[in-house]
C-alpha cells in the first residue's frame, strides 16, 4: 500500500475562488474592497517568506494587503498604541500580528489589546475563549488549515483517536480544541514527550508540527492513519517536514511537505480576512 498524497495547493485553489467570488459581490454592492494590516517587528526569514505568499494570495483575491514595520527595539508601548490606532481605523478591516515577537514584547499583552472582530490569526482571549466553548468565531489559521483538509477528504471526525505533536498555542493546543469540538478524542505529545510511539502508534490521525526534520517514520505510524505534516524545515536540499518519506509505505493518506498544510494556511488567512471585513462591515 502506498498513502494517497493529498494536494495542499487544490485545496488552496478552491478557498481562494471562494474567497475571491465573495469579495467581488460586496465590492458590487458596497464599492468597498478589504483592506488588512500585518504588523511586523524586527526581521524573521520565515516569517518574511509567509508575508510574500500572504501578500500574493491577496492579490489574487482583491484584498488590499499593507504593513506596518518597527525595528526589533521597538518598545511595546509603541506597539500597543498602533494596534489602538488600527481598532479605530473604519479603513482597515483585519489586523495580522506576525509571529514571532522579540522577547522584550509580550505576545499576550498585544492580543489582549487587539479588536477580536478585526483579529485576523484569531489569537485574542475572546476569540480563543470562544472557540474553547465550541463558538468557533475565527480560527487560528494552521489548525484551521488541518481541519480543511480533512474536511476535503470527507474524514468523520466523530469517534477518530487523534494525536497532535505539538502544544503550542499556535498549533496543538487551538487545534486539540477544535479536534474535542467534533468529538474526536485527542491526544497531545511533543518532542519531550517519553517513548512517542506509544501514542502516536495508535492514532487514525496523527498531526505532526514539531520542527523536527523525519521525527516520525514509518513505525510510528498506524496502517492506514491520516497523517498531517505541519512541519517547515529549511535543508540544503530545500524545505522538509517532520515525517520521513518511509510513512507513505504504511499511512492512508499524507500531506506532503511543501504543497500540504502551507498553501491551505495562506488560503485560510484569507477566509479570516473576509470574515474580519464582514465584521467591520456590520
Amino acid at each position: 500500500m502506498v498513502a494517497k498524497i493529498v494536494d495542499g495547493r487544490k485545496i488552496a485553489e478552491k478557498i481562494r475562488n471562494y474567497v475571491f467570488i465573495e469579495v467581488n459581490k460586496f465590492y458590487n454592492k458596497y464599492d468597498i474592497k478589504p483592506n488588512v494590516v500585518s504588523v511586523i517587528v524586527g526581521e524573521n526569514k520565515e516569517s518574511t517568506l509567509y508575508l510574500k505568499l500572504r501578500d500574493k494570495a491577496c492579490e489574487k483575491v482583491g484584498i488590499s494587503s499593507t504593513k506596518v514595520k518597527f525595528s526589533a527595539e521597538v518598545s511595546e508601548k509603541q506597539v500597543v498604541e498602533k494596534i489602538l490606532e488600527l481598532n479605530h481605523d473604519k479603513n482597515v478591516h483585519g489586523v495580522l500580528i506576525q509571529m514571532p515577537l522579540p522577547s522584550h514584547i509580550s505576545a499576550s499583552k498585544i492580543f489582549e489589546v487587539l479588536d477580536p472582530l478585526k483579529d485576523v490569526e484569531g489569537f485574542t482571549p475572546e476569540n480563543m475563549g470562544r472557540m474553547l466553548l465550541g463558538d468557533e468565531f475565527i480560527v487560528p489559521c494552521t489548525p484551521f488549515a488541518v481541519l480543511k483538509i480533512l474536511e476535503h477528504e470527507k474524514i468523520d471526525l466523530k469517534c477518530k483517536d487523534v494525536v497532535i505533536l505539538n502544544h503550542s498555542t499556535v498549533v496543538g493546543k487551538p487545534l486539540a480544541a477544535l479536534f474535542l469540538n467534533r468529538d474526536s478524542s485527542v491526544s497531545i505529545a511533543h518532542i519531550f514527550t517519553k517513548d512517542l510511539k506509544s501514542y502516536t502508534k495508535k492514532a487514525d490521525i496523527l498531526v505532526s508540527a514539531t520542527g523536527v526534520a523525519g521525527l516520525i517514520k514509518k513505525e510510528h505510524v498506524k496502517t492506514d492513519a491520516f497523517v498531517v505534516d505541519v512541519g517547515i524545515i529549511p535543508t540544503e536540499d530545500g524545505v522538509v517536514g517532520d515525517v520521513e518519506r518511509s510513512v507513505k509505505e504504511v499511512a492512508g493518506k499524507i500531506t506532503p511537505v511543501p504543497g500540504g498544510v502551507g498553501p491551505v494556511t495562506v488560503a485560510c488567512s484569507l477566509l479570516n480576512m473576509l470574515k474580519t471585513f464582514k465584521n467591520c462591515l456590520k
